[in-house]
C-alpha cells in the first residue's frame, strides 16, 4: 500500500510541523505515513518506517500489544516502549518510553496514532524506587532502632529492621500496629508524658530509660521522639530513634571514678601540673590528664615527648637535657589527635628523695583564638563572615601571581545586588543584613572549596575562580549563582523578599594583568549586565569602555531631551475580545533622537532610572498623556481611558498621589479617563503604605492595572486586599500561545483567577489570529498587540479611532 499523499505542500509542512510524533496505520498494522516528529523520536526516516518498518524500534512485548490493540475497536491508550534507531540523536538515551493515543478514521480507514515521549517521568519513577531501596538499606544498617507512628491514632507507619525485630515483628507485619500492641500497654504509660509533649507541644523529646538485663547487667537506652509537622504547623506522625548508650554511660562512670582518684591529688593547682624524672612521667595532676584526653594509669610510666607535638620534639628535648629553668610556648597532641597549643614553665625539685623536674603545663588556646579573632576580625566581614576588601586584594595578588608562573587563566566575577537598597529601606536594615547573610552563605554554598569569594562592600561580592578554568566553566559558576541567589527568602513577618544579582566577569590575563585593572574590568561587566536588563552576567568587552563613554554622552544627551522637547508619545489600541470595540489605550514613549532617529524605550528608559531622570520624564508621559485622552474626548475621536506605564520611583516619590491630582486639574481630564499600570513589585513593599496610596488614587477616579502579571512574586491575598481594576498577562504567557501547554495553563488561570475578584483581565503581545480567537474564547476581556493595532502616533491614532467607530 503506498504512502498516504497530502494534497497540497501547504499541508505536507503541515504534517511535518506537527509537535508530537504522529503516524497511520492500517488495521494490520502497516504505515501509510509518519511525520518528522515520529522520525526524529525514533530514529527512523520516513521512508524507513513505511510497511512493516516502523515496527523495529519497538520491543516485541509493546510490538505485540500495540499489533493487537490495531485489530478492533475505533480508539485505546497503550504505554509502550521503543528502542531508537541507530540514526537516532546521539545525544537522546537509546531506550525510551511513550504513550500511544490512536483514533480509527472511518473515511480514511486508518489508525490515527499520536505518541508522547514520557521517558523523563518514567526515569523519575524508577530513580524514586531506587532511592527508595537506598534509604530501606541505610535505615536497616544504622546503629539504631528507627520507627514511624502516625499522630492520630499512633499506628506503626515504618520500622526499620532492627526495631521490628526487637519487638518480635518484621519490616512488614508491624506496620498498622498501634504503639502499644507493639512495645506493651505499660510501657506507652512509662513514656505518655514524652509523648504528650511531642503530640501537644510539637517539640522534640530526649530521654533515656534503664533496662535491667538478665544477667544482672543495667542497659541504658536513649530515646529521641521527633514530630513531623504539617505545612499549616499540626503534628502528622513522629519518628521514634532508640540507642543503646551503655558503653557511653560506662566509660562516664570510669571517668568520674577516675577524676575522684586524681581530683584528691594536687588540687591546689588549677593548671595541669607533671612530674618527670629523666624524661619519663612520674605523676600528674587531673588538669593534665583533662587537656590531654589521657587517664593517669595512660600517663605514668611514658615518656613526656609522646605527648609532645613533633615539630616541638627537639626543643622540648633540648630543656629536658640541659636541666634549665625556663619558660617557653609548645604543642602537645592529645588523644584524639588535636594539636593543643601550651606554655611550659619548668622547674626542678626534689621529691620524696629525688631529684625531679616539674612542669606547669599552661592551655593557651584561649589566648591564641583571641590573637586569631583579632587577625580574623581584620581580615573579613563581620556581618557575612566572609573575607574582606583587604583579605581579598591580598588573596587575588597572591593567586594572580601564581597563576602568571604556571600559565593559568583566572576568572573574576564582581557581583552586585539589584535593587538591594529598596530592601533596606521597605523593610529595615535588620532584613536587609539578614538576605545578605544569605546571599554569601548561598555563594558559598556553589563554590569550590579552592575558590575565593569576599564581601566588597555593601552588597557587592567578589568571587576568584582558579585552577585554569576554562569559559564554559565560568558560564556555568555564574548560571548557578543567579539560580542560587534570586531565591526569595521569608522576611520576620513571613513576607518573601527577594533579590536577583548582576554579575560581571573579567578573565586574567587577558582582560587585566594586575588586581585593580581585573577589578575595574569586572566593575564594567557587571553594569553591562545591569544594563541589559539585570539578573544576569556579562563578561567584559574591551568595546564595554567605549560604551561605558557612549552611555555617559546619552546621559548628558537624555538630560536636555526633554528640554529640547524630543520626546513624543505612540498609542496602541486595547479592544474589547469580543467584538473588537475599542475600549483604551496605552501610552508608550518614544525619543526622536536629533543624530540616531527614534529610539524605542528600552535603549534610554534604563539609564534614565539610573540617572533619577524618571521623575521628570514620568511627569511628562503622564501631562501628555492625559492631554491626548482631553483632546480626544472633546473633538469626539474616542472616550476612552489612556494607560500609563509606572516606574517604581515615581510610584515611591513622597508626592506622587498629589503630582497625578496636579496634572489631572491642569489638564481638565476626569479621572476615569486615566489608568495608571503598575508592576507587580511595585506592590510588594509595605502594604499598608501601598494599600493607602492606591486608595487615594481610586478617589480621584483613576483606573488602576497590574503590568506585566504572572512575572512577579505577589500573591492572591495581596492583590484581593488592593483595589486592582485590571490585570494584564505578561506577552511571554501569551507569545506561545495556544500551541504551548504551559502557557495555555499560565493564561487560563489568570483569567479565571482575574474573573473570580471581579478585575478585567487583558492580554498583551497579541501577534496573530490564533492568540486572538483563544484569549477570547478562554473570555478574557481585552485584547492589545500587533494583531489589533502596532504603537500609532498621535495623528495615525485618530485615524484608526475613527475607522475603528465607523465600523
Amino acid at each position: 500500500m503506498s504512502a498516504l499523499p497530502l494534497a497540497h505542500t501547504d499541508e505536507l509542512s503541515l504534517w511535518d510541523a506537527l509537535p508530537s510524533p504522529v503516524l497511520l496505520l492500517t488495521r494490520d498494522g502497516l504505515t501509510r505515513r509518519v511525520n518528522r516528529a515520529f522520525s526524529a523520536l525514533t530514529g527512523l526516516s520516513a521512508v524507513a518506517a513505511q510497511g512493516a518498518g516502523w515496527q523495529r524500534v519497538f520491543p516485541d512485548g509493546s510490538r505485540g500489544g500495540l499489533l493487537a490493540a490495531l485489530k478492533h475497536g475505533d480508539g485505546f491508550s497503550l504505554q509502550l516502549s521503543l528502542l531508537r534507531a541507530v540514526g537516532a540523536a546521539s545525544d537522546l538515551p537509546r531506550e525510551a518510553w511513550i504513550d500511544c493515543a490512536a483514533q480509527w478514521h472511518a473515511p480514511l480507514e486508518l489508525w490515527i496514532c499520536v505518541l508522547h515521549d514520557t521517558s523523563q517521568a518514567k526515569r523519575a519513577e524508577l530513580a524514586a524506587c531506587s532511592q527508595a531501596e537506598q534509604f530501606r538499606l541505610l535505615a536497616n544498617s544504622v546503629p539504631a532502632l528507627i520507627a514511624c507512628y502516625d499522630a492520630r491514632e499512633q499506628r506503626c507507619l515504618f520500622a526499620n529492621q532492627p526495631y521490628a525485630q526487637t519487638f518480635g515483628q518484621d519490616e512488614q507485619s508491624i506496620i498498622g500496629l498501634q504503639i502499644a500492641q507493639v512495645i506493651g500497654e505499660a510501657a506507652v504509660r512509662q513514656i505518655q508524658p514524652q509523648l504528650d509533649a511531642v503530640l501537644q507541644q510539637r517539640r522534640a523529646v530526649v530521654y533515656e530509660r534503664r533496662l535491667a538485663r538478665a544477667d544482672g547487667d543495667t542497659q541504658w537506652l536513649e530515646v529521641h521522639l521527633l514530630p513531623q509537622l504539617a505545612a499549616d504547623g499540626r503534628v502528622i506522625a513522629f519518628f521514634v530513634l532508640i540507642s543503646d548508650i551503655t558503653r557511653h554511660r560506662l566509660a562516664e562512670q570510669a571517668v568520674r571514678e577516675s577524676e575522684e582518684r586524681l581530683g584528691k591529688f594536687m588540687q591546689a593547682s588549677a593548671e595541669g601540673i607533671v612530674f618527670h624524672k629523666d624524661g619519663f612521667i612520674t605523676d600528674a595532676n587531673a588538669p593534665v590528664s583533662a587537656l590531654v584526653g589521657y587517664g593517669l594509669d595512660e600517663l605514668l610510666g611514658r615518656k613526656t615527648l609522646d605527648f609532645v607535638a613533633p615539630d616541638q620534639a627537639g626543643k622540648v628535648a633540648a630543656v629536658i637535657v640541659s636541666g634549665q629553668e625556663t619558660a617557653y610556648e609548645s604543642a602537645l597532641i592529645d588523644k584524639s589527635g588535636q594539636r593543643i597549643p601550651v606554655e611550659f614553665i619548668v622547674r626542678t625539685m626534689v621529691r620524696g628523695g629525688e631529684r625531679l623536674r616539674m612542669t606547669i603545663v599552661r592551655d593557651i588556646r584561649d589566648r591564641h583564638a583571641a590573637q586569631a579573632h583579632i587577625h580574623h576580625l581584620a581580615h573579613h566581614d563581620a556581618l557575612t563572615g566572609l573575607p574582606n576588601r583587604l583579605a581579598f586584594m591580598s588573596e587575588i595578588d597572591q593567586l594572580m601571581a601564581r597563576a602568571r608562573e604556571a600559565c593559568e587563566p583566572l576568572a573574576l566575577l564582581f557581583i552586585d545586588l539589584d535593587h538591594f537598597k529598596r530592601v533596606n529601606d521597605s523593610l529595615g536594615h535588620p532584613a536587609g543584613d539578614a538576605l545578605l547573610q544569605t546571599v554569601a552563605q548561598r555563594i558559598g554554598a556553589v563554590l569550590r572549596a579552592s575558590d575565593v569569594v569576599a564581601r566588597f562592600g555593601g552588597d557587592e561580592f567578589m568571587v576568584l575562580l582558579g585552577g585554569g578554568p576554562r569559559q564554559e566553566d565560568v558560564i556555568d559558576v555564574a548560571r548557578k549563582l543567579l539560580a542560587a541567589i534570586e531565591v526569595p527568602l521569608h522576611a520576620e513577618e513571613g513576607r518573601p523578599i527577594s533579590v536577583t544579582p548582576s554579575i560581571g566577569i573579567a578573565m586574567f590575563p587577558g582582560d587585566g594583568q594586575t588586581p585593580a585593572e581585573l577589578i575595574k574590568h569586572a566593575d564594567t561587566a557587571m553594569y553591562r549586565a545591569k544594563a541589559r536588563g539585570r539578573a544576569t552576567y556579562q563578561f567584559f568587552d574591551p568595546a564595554l569602555a567605549s560604551n561605558a563613554y557612549a552611555a555617559l554622552v546619552m546621559e548628558g544627551e537624555l538630560a536636555q531631551a526633554l528640554e529640547r522637547g524630543e520626546f513624543v508619545l505612540h498609542f496602541q489600541p486595547q479592544v474589547r475580545a469580543g467584538d473588537g470595540v475599542l475600549v483604551g489605550a496605552e501610552a508608550l514613549i518614544r525619543w526622536q533622537h536629533p543624530e540616531r532617529g527614534l529610539l524605542l524605550p528600552d535603549q534610554f528608559i534604563p539609564l534614565a532610572e539610573q540617572q533619577r531622570l524618571m521623575l521628570p520624564i514620568g511627569d511628562w508621559v503622564m501631562r501628555e498623556a492625559a492631554r491626548a485622552a482631553r483632546r480626544w474626548h472633546d473633538e469626539g475621536v474616542c472616550s476612552v481611558p489612556v494607560a500609563v506605564n509606572l516606574s517604581a520611583m515615581q510610584f515611591q516619590a513622597p508626592d506622587f498621589v498629589a503630582t497625578v491630582a496636579r496634572a489631572l486639574q491642569d489638564v481638565g481630564l476626569p479621572g476615569r479617563l486615566l489608568e495608571l499600570e503598575l508592576t507587580e513589585r511595585m506592590l510588594m513593599d509595605e502594604l499598608p503604605e501601598v494599600g493607602g496610596k492606591l486608595a487615594q488614587l481610586k478617589a480621584l477616579g483613576i483606573r488602576l492595572s497590574v503590568d506585566d502579571f504572572g512575572t512577579g512574586y505577589s500573591s492572591l491575598g495581596h492583590l484581593k486586599s488592593l483595589p486592582i481594576d485590571k490585570m494584564k498577562i505578561d506577552r511571554s504567557f501569551v507569545v506561545d500561545l495556544p500551541e504551548a501547554r504551559g502557557s495555555v495553563a499560565i493564561a487560563r488561570a489568570i483569567i479565571q483567577m482575574a474573573r473570580s475578584l471581579d478585575i478585567t483581565v487583558i492580554a498583551e503581545g497579541v501577534e496573530n489570529e490564533s492568540q486572538r480567537i483563544f484569549l477570547a474564547h478562554e473570555l478574557c476581556d481585552e485584547l492589545q498587540g500587533e494583531a489589533i493595532s502596532p504603537a500609532l502616533s498621535l495623528r495615525a491614532f485618530d485615524i484608526w479611532a475613527g475607522r475603528a467607530a465607523a465600523g
